[in-house]
């Protein structure tokens, strides 16, 4: 089984049809020699590849000169005697009716170039041969956007072959089809296709394809449920699984290079069009944007930067552009090297980064794709290969395994705002599934399988129990809510003695209806989502605790600090970058403009934690340097502080112009920012929480929303998990005490309107 057979299958019908080539043109053409008429071979027999239910395709050339009653009892000779035997798809045709016919029909076009004699004028098929192929390259543009169309539609029709439970091998995207449609791009010139990167994908189909023709007796190429065992034995898999992951791989390999290559594509059309090279633009540390795509910059030591690979994936995906096979080469290389291998645990970037990646949605999907692929995800997460294209054959699940947890991440970004550790919520998604693919249940495998993971990228203890809690009892609501009787408090006890807190709750409730959306329709639905969600509701109240984050807590240096009521900063090394404290005279507005000094000299807040005492306001920042900023001193920030107090619209100026150059970049859809005020959770305030996407100048917005609605910040709490941002606000009126409901109402809608 496999290429010599194809091939031997398709010469044994090169001799039938040129033995019914020599008796049909001596009977009927009646000529001594065969100039001026051939038989040629094209598309799949004409690339010499021919399974036991392909069709033959074939071009019957002549130059006009025959009569067509000769001509058409030469045709019927020739065909007749194959018709019991086998399906041809034929047609007859001068060289100029071929040209005519190319440049009408795409499938002709694209099945002449494979055109090969079997029989006949040589020099006729290589005219044919020619003129196709120079038509092909000429018109390269049109044909190619043809071609994509064209190959959309199909795939609309037979939807993805690594996904679907009885797929079709030559038609659904990744299948046979889609690998001729990449020979066919190569072909025109337009671009540079490594097609070596699919051999082992084009055997694996063909093979398939081959042995399901043979056990199933019929040329269709959709691979049936009751089939598969049959394939996979006749292949010698050990079970349809192992065949069906095989095949899943193949698949998304072929899809992966169709994707890249279109993207070339339209890179070199958008290129011609402008006429010269996009100019690459920062974005971040060592990596910038450059014609649409994520690019390692130029002299950037790769060994000196371990988190490049993955600050390089997560900006891609943050910002919706793919990255550069390049960029992907040069990862994939240097790992190889052992020259960028990430530290155990991974520093803090590196985990923030990872939770980014997870978190852009949509975005994300092609971008984990690209790791996989090039597997770069395994020298990060080793764990992975076990999952890889691994098989579901259920009518409940969709997708692979891995598939089916990338999606449940896309879903879990949506979801983002609806608790209070995006972060354990994004990265439980990518992993609830982690131990399918043995015989032990997948969530008792799961639980112990994350923690190693969790704790190689640096999670802390506590997120670590948090995270096997997720793992272990994922399926736990679903069954709960549609098994149970809600009113029973047994039901309510079960939930309750498995979940110690709150915020574990609310992380289980969201992976929950993640994981039903990502499963799809059979099994997820409004009625299931109702159950889950009047079961949460149910022992939300159950249970006691609080959500919000408390209030700093002041040490004795810092109290003392405070007592001055005068300028101070200290500035220091950290992991992330730099740890800034300040102590400063407390004034209205003081929070956004302190953030709006820091953004306007390229720091990103990570954290931040500040409160007041008396007439002083004591801050602990944490922030990052952003690409190519200068070296900080705490004197420069003194300085630039100082400056703000005296005018505070030259901040506000300042920070007008970075946000057009960050408008310039590319950005992605994700959740409006969610801001609601709590009224009972502090006896001297009103705690107001705001859950965003985190973008340059955000704490600014928030702090100047809240001067304008001439509320006092007391404390506030300011978390940056990946590329969210959770800030908690404890808030007075400015003569002291809580909000009222409808104050605290007005200045939450100011604050909605501020950052929409």
């Amino acid at each position: 089984m496999g290429i010599d057979e194809r091939r031997a299958r398709s010469q044994a019908s090169d001799r039938t049809l040129l033995s019914l080539f020599s008796m049909a043109t001596y009977e009927h053409l009646v000529v001594s020699d065969t100039k001026g008429v051939a038989v040629a071979a094209v598309g799949g027999y004409g690339r010499g590849e021919l399974s036991p239910g392909s069709d033959l395709d074939i071009v019957i050339l002549h130059q006009g000169q025959f009569s067509e009653e000769k001509l058409g009892k030469f045709v019927n000779a020739l065909l007749y005697p194959l018709w019991d035997t086998h399906k041809v798809d034929y047609s007859v045709r001068t060289r100029a009716q071929t040209q005519d016919a190319a440049r009408g029909d795409l499938k002709v076009a694209l099945g002449l170039l494979d055109i090969r004699l079997i029989a006949g004028d040589a020099d006729l098929v290589e005219l044919v041969a020619k003129d196709s192929l120079e038509a092909w390259r000429d018109k390269s543009r049109v044909r190619l956007a043809e071609l994509k169309t064209s190959m959309e539609q199909r795939h609309n029709r037979a939807g993805e072959l690594a996904y679907l439970l009885e797929p079709d091998v030559k038609e659904a995207r990744g299948g046979l089809r889609d690998i001729n449609a990449l020979y066919a791009i190569s072909i025109s010139g337009a671009v540079a296709v490594p097609l070596d990167r699919i051999s082992k994908a084009q055997l694996t189909l063909d093979n398939v394809r081959e042995a399901l023709h043979i056990v199933s007796g019929r040329n269709k190429d959709r691979l049936l449920f009751q089939e598969q065992d049959k394939v996979a034995t006749f292949l010698n898999y050990s079970d349809a699984d192992a065949m069906m992951s095989e095949v899943a791989q193949a698949a998304r390999s072929v899809d992966y290079l169709l994707e890249h290559t279109w993207h070339l594509v339209e890179q070199k059309d958008s290129s011609r069009r402008i006429l010269r090279r996009t100019k690459a633009q920062s974005v971040a540390k060592n990596i910038s944007i450059a014609n649409n795509e994520i690019v390692i910059d130029e002299g950037a030591i790769l060994g000196n930067d371990p988190v490049i690979s993955l600050r390089a994936a997560a900006t891609a995906a943050q910002l919706g552009v793919p990255m550069s096979l390049e960029t992907c080469v040069l990862i994939k290389e240097s790992l190889a090297l052992g020259q960028s291998l990430l530290p155990t645990p991974w520093p803090r970037e590196a985990r923030e980064l990872l939770i980014s990646l997870i978190g852009a949605g949509e975005s994300m999907v092609p971008i984990f794709e690209t790791l996989d692929q090039e597997e770069i995800i395994f020298s990060w997460i080793p764990e992975w290969r076990s999952v890889r294209s691994l098989a579901q054959r259920n009518a409940l699940h969709r997708h692979t395994v891995d598939r089916h947890m990338v999606e449940t991440a896309v879903h879990a970004a949506a979801l983002t705002r609806k608790v209070h550790r995006p972060d354990l919520l994004l990265f439980a998604s990518l992993f609830h599934d982690i131990g399918k693919g043995h015989a032990e249940d997948h969530s008792e495998r799961g639980e112990r399988l994350i923690v190693p993971i969790a704790e190689r990228i640096g999670f802390f203890d506590s997120d670590i129990e948090t995270l096997q809690i997720l793992i272990r009892h994922h399926l736990l609501l679903s069954a709960t809510a549609t098994r149970r009787d809600l009113d029973d408090p047994a039901t309510i006890a079960s939930i309750t003695a498995v979940i110690p807190d709150l915020n574990t709750l609310e992380l289980l409730h969201a992976l929950s209806v993640a994981d039903g959306e990502a499963t799809g329709s059979a099994g997820w639905s409004d009625w299931k989502a109702a159950l889950v969600s009047d079961l949460v509701s149910r022992a939300r109240k159950a249970m006691t605790g609080s959500q919000i984050a408390e209030q700093p807590f002041l040490n004795q240096a810092q109290l003392d600090l405070a007592q001055s009521a005068q300028l101070t900063i200290e500035l220091s090394d950290h992991p992330s970058g730099y740890s800034i404290e300040i102590v400063s005279p407390d004034m209205p507005g003081l929070l956004s403009l302190i953030a709006g000094v820091l953004n306007i000299s390229r720091l990103d807040v990570k954290s931040a934690r500040t409160k007041t005492h008396g007439k002083s306001a004591v801050m602990s920042w944490i922030v990052s340097p952003q690409p190519h900023a200068p070296t900080v001193t705490s004197e420069d920030l003194r300085s630039e502080i100082e400056k703000a107090f005296k005018d505070s619209h030259r901040v506000e100026e300042q920070l007008l112009a970075r946000a057009k150059i960050y408008a310039t970049i590319p950005t992605i859809p994700v959740p409006a920012p969610d801001v609601v005020y709590f009224n009972d959770a502090a006896t001297d305030a009103s705690v107001i929480e705001v859950r965003s996407h985190d973008r340059p100048g955000l704490l600014f917005r928030i702090g100047a929303a809240i001067t304008q609605s001439k509320v006092d910040i007391r404390s506030a709490i300011v978390t940056t998990l990946g590329a969210e941002a959770i800030d908690t606000l404890y808030v007075t009126e400015l003569n002291g005490g809580p909000l009222s409901d409808e104050r605290a109402s007005e200045v939450t809608s100011r604050l909605r309107a501020a950052l929409a």
